[in-house]
């Protein structure tokens, strides 16, 4: 990449250069339609590889941009460190500690759920050199999580905590509730039916409450 004149910006598909003129990196062209969904449809230049064919022969280890750009979290955390890379794998680690393992180096945010957004703000704050006393706030982030990644989750909040971080969790993950420092029950039941704070404490104190259906 070197000799051909390429620097970084080249193999990013949000800038100019190596990019795709015609999709502007995106791999697709949106049709709009009247009174439809808007389309994608697969770019014709580029079919849907969002780079330019010059920059797509530059390989690392027979690997193109697009190549790692399909791999998950997890396959390029194998790559890279099957190959010795360990700046790339230290950037990728945070990623997979919040249990985000699964989603590809390339995807776009807008395919993200509110959960998976979350996360990977969550990641980008542990990748980054970290400050104490912060507070963070989440919505429910096990959405969609396997009980096991639940688990690599509640390890990275309790180290947020260790560190002099707070931490409030809106969850219905008993796995999550149980390890909280102090539980606010809101009920009895959601949406008209809530509202009212049932029980609030330590897991073992809310335990104790007969009203609330978390402490049972």
């Amino acid at each position: 990449s070197h000799q051909m004149g390429f620097t970084a910006q080249y193999f990013s598909f949000n800038a100019d250069g190596g990019r795709c003129d015609e999709c502007k990196g995106a791999g697709v062209i949106t049709v709009e339609m009247q009174f439809m969904a808007d389309l994608d449809l697969e770019c014709d230049a580029c079919h849907g590889k969002r780079f330019k064919p010059e920059v797509l022969e530059v390989k690392y280890h027979d690997r193109s941009i697009y190549d790692i750009l399909e791999m998950t979290v997890d396959e390029a955390m194998d790559f890279f460190a099957t190959h010795g890379d360990k700046t790339v794998v230290s950037r990728l680690r945070p990623l997979q500690a919040v249990g985000l393992g699964y989603i590809k180096l390339g995807q776009p945010g807008s395919t993200l759920s509110g959960g998976e957004s979350q996360r990977v703000k969550l990641a980008s704050y542990l990748g980054e050199r970290q400050n104490r006393h912060t507070l963070f706030i989440f919505d429910e982030p096990t959405t969609g999580l396997h009980s096991a990644d639940v688990h690599r989750l509640i390890e990275v909040l309790n180290r947020l905590v260790d560190g002099g971080n707070t931490v409030l969790v809106i969850e219905h993950n008993l796995d999550v509730i149980k390890t909280a420092d102090h539980i606010i029950d809101l009920g009895p039941e959601g949406g008209d039916g809530g509202g009212t704070v049932i029980a609030a404490g330590t897991p073992e104190e809310v335990a104790k409450v007969a009203d609330s259906y978390k402490g049972q």
